[in-house]
């Protein structure tokens, strides 16, 4: 089997399990991220927009807003096949339109370079690699955004979202970290 179809496998029964997860609900996970978050107030912090049934970040997001200390608040845009992420400014009141795959993103706002992303994703595994949906836009971003200087990477998932191990490819970029509404995962140790 290729890693293409491994990942192609692994979606589809992490899909099903972040369903059952997200149907449950996420008690505390936002609480727990911002927590963790807390250390990085003043830096340009990259959440995201939930689709189906993502784990909300937005109690974190706000909260790094709220927290002052100058930090900003941005969300992912995609703006073509193959192209790393960029960035607009977020607060809780922005004006939002459906972007590329029907995520929400603010209609207007600075354009910004995070130095901490939380990141999305289908499942993840102990050594911190991640399943996204297969378009490669985290991974594009994150290793641009690695090669300009320091980045923390976390991950944001439910519990019922860690698998045994993931296929990877040379491309994967890892996580730094991983929150879950039952834990904080630091891979490798």
């Amino acid at each position: 089997m290729s890693v293409a179809q491994a990942k192609a496998a692994a979606r589809a029964a992490a899909i099903a399990a972040r369903r059952a997860a997200f149907a449950v609900g996420q008690g505390t996970a936002a609480d727990r991220l911002a927590a963790v978050l807390a250390p990085c107030r003043g830096a340009v912090l990259a959440g995201y927009m939930p689709m189906r049934t993502e784990i909300d970040p937005r109690p974190a997001m706000a909260a790094h807003l709220a927290a002052g200390r100058g930090g900003r608040v941005c969300v992912p845009v995609i703006t073509g096949q193959g192209q790393p992420l960029r960035f607009r400014e977020w607060h809780p009141d922005a004006a939002m339109a459906p972007g590329a795959f029907g995520a929400p993103v603010p209609v207007a706002g600075d354009w910004l370079v995070p130095s901490v992303l939380i990141v999305p994703l289908l499942a993840f595994d102990w050594r911190g690699y991640r399943l996204g949906h297969g378009g490669g836009f985290y991974d594009r971003t994150l290793e641009a955004l690695r090669a300009r200087g320091p980045v923390i990477a976390v991950g944001f998932a439910f519990a019922a979202q860690e698998v045994e191990e993931l296929p990877v490819e040379p491309t994967d970029q890892p996580l730094d970290l991983i929150v879950t509404e039952c834990g904080v995962i630091r891979p490798g140790t």
